[in-house]
């Protein structure tokens, strides 16, 4: 299935697992009642990749996304990406997540060669909000780290504070 990335949000990924991908399933296992040949294969290949996207959607660290110059409180929960951070950043998590056929490229058909995944070029500010991180990494303060990685705990906290802080 081909899907264009600039419209790729979580509801999108949300209607390929339970729709499409559940459909592709269904069908599976009324071939393997009616004794198609494959269709075993193809079912298992196919809850495979269901149980890989879900993970992804449930976004529970490597699988999240990490927004370097978003501060905790406002980095995405589950696998909900802001199409305005960019296509790298929100592809990530599907890149991460265990290989299905190529090496390195994730649930994807082909591995992206030309995206650097390390830091970035040049420094944060020191008001960034991950400032900090790059020691973490075997690097200097300010370098703009992006293999970060958040517990959904963390960063579920991290919105409840700053609702209390709001309401107070």
């Amino acid at each position: 299935m081909l899907i264009n990335y600039h419209k790729f949000d979580q509801k999108l990924l949300e209607t390929l697992i339970y729709t499409y991908l559940g459909d592709w399933i269904k069908r599976q296992k009324d071939e393997i009642a009616a004794g198609v040949d494959g269709a075993q294969e193809r079912l298992a290949a196919a809850e495979n990749l269901r149980k890989r996207l879900i993970k992804i959607l449930e976004g529970e660290a490597p699988l999240d996304i990490f927004v370097r110059w978003k501060p905790l409180e406002q980095q995405p929960i589950g696998w909900n990406p802001d199409l305005n951070d960019g296509v790298r950043l929100n592809i990530r998590p599907f890149i991460l997540v265990d290989d299905v056929k190529v090496r390195n490229a994730g649930v994807l058909r082909n591995k992206i060669a030309s995206i650097k995944w390390t830091k970035d070029r040049g420094a944060d500010v020191e008001s960034a909000p991950w400032y900090h991180l790059g020691p973490q990494y075997g690097g200097k303060e300010g370098d703009r780290i992006n293999e970060h990685h958040l517990s959904l705990t963390e960063k579920k906290a991290a919105r409840e504070k700053a609702k209390q802080t709001e309401a107070s």
